[in-house]
């Protein structure tokens, strides 16, 4: 077994120089064959990844950063297996960046920052969610794997703005999050979409927000998908219909923890579903899409499970 360690630069508050130290004292202590990766670029993890799994041999590569770096590591990882079959690779994430949402869905687990911990690991299957999406001109926009969840309407616009406010003096990654949050509530944008359900049910027309999800966490620990499980073989579909700001500051703190299907007052905003498939098309010709933190413009998008694609790493209680 070679462990491979990929540090985005870039994710939360930087600080590669001091996670880069902690992993070689760590790897060092516990004899390891081992490898440490900083990326250049966006897209850089993926390439790196892919490259790494074309090598024999069992490897475990784990993401240093946030949701972000891990679905580019997820995305080399089954490109890899795509071309040229099982390549004996595992896929860890040592959580550094702004929302780190994809961990919280193991409870169980031992702290996934305890890189000590995260070498004696086990590893989970876990499902994917596949996507495939269309240009707003015609043609494709691009393809690929989400390991946690996209977003369309609110919580996409709130990640779309984040980016920006955390280029700003003194605003971290949370504190951005909240400021977005803020000045996307009082715009009140959501989406015009009609979302066509593998069951047949169709929804048509404005809506606040919707998430296609394999976990439950977005946003830095909302548990909004309140249901999902990382491995039952279905996307948990939220639609939050059109809501006045007023029901949506009363009914946020249950969103926020996870309870708000139990409440009557959003059981009649909010469509929640199983689904092995979905279709969303925009009826304005172009959408905004959240993929595990990372935005892109899209026409109409094809999403479906995978189960049971990837082995994830759990560190040792």
């Amino acid at each position: 077994m070679k462990y491979y360690f990929i540090i985005n630069p870039a994710a939360g508050q930087g600080g590669a120089a001091e996670m880069k130290q902690r992993i070689y004292e760590t790897a060092k202590a516990k004899s390891i064959d081992f490898g440490i990766y900083t990326s250049k670029a966006p897209g850089d993890a993926l390439v790196f990844s892919k490259l790494v799994c074309e090598r024999p041999g069992q490897k475990t590569i784990f993401a240093c950063g946030g949701d972000g770096t891990l679905c580019e590591v997820v995305n080399g990882v089954m490109q890899a297996e795509a071309e040229n079959g099982d390549c004996g690779a595992a896929v860890g994430c040592i959580p550094c960046g702004t929302g780190n949402d994809f961990v919280r869905n193991f409870p169980e687990a031992g702290d996934f920052t305890d890189i000590g911990a995260q070498i004696s690991g086990s590893v989970k299957r876990c499902d994917l969610i596949r996507y495939e999406a269309e240009a707003p001109e015609g043609g494709t926009a691009g393809s690929g794997y989400c390991i946690n969840m996209f977003n369309i309407g609110f919580d996409a616009n709130v990640v779309d703005m984040t980016g920006s406010m955390k280029k700003l003096p003194l605003v971290s990654g949370p504190f951005a999050y909240i400021l977005s949050a803020g000045a996307m509530l009082i715009r009140k944008k959501g989406a015009d979409l009609r979302v066509l359900f593998d069951d047949g049910e169709v929804f048509d027309g404005k809506l606040f927000m919707i998430a296609a999800a394999n976990g439950c966490y977005c946003g830095g620990g909302v548990k909004g998908i309140a249901k999902a499980e990382v491995d039952d073989g279905l996307m948990d579909v939220s639609l939050v219909k059109y809501v006045s700001r007023k029901d949506f500051i009363k009914l946020f703190p249950l969103y926020k923890e996870g309870t708000h299907l139990e409440d009557e007052r959003a059981a009649k905003l909010v469509i929640y579903k199983h689904s092995k498939s979905l279709t969303i098309e925009p009826n304005g010709g172009k959408m905004r899409l959240c993929a595990d933190g990372e935005m892109m413009t899209t026409g109409a998008v094809r999403f479906w499970i995978c189960e049971q694609a990837l082995d994830f790493v759990l560190p040792e209680a």
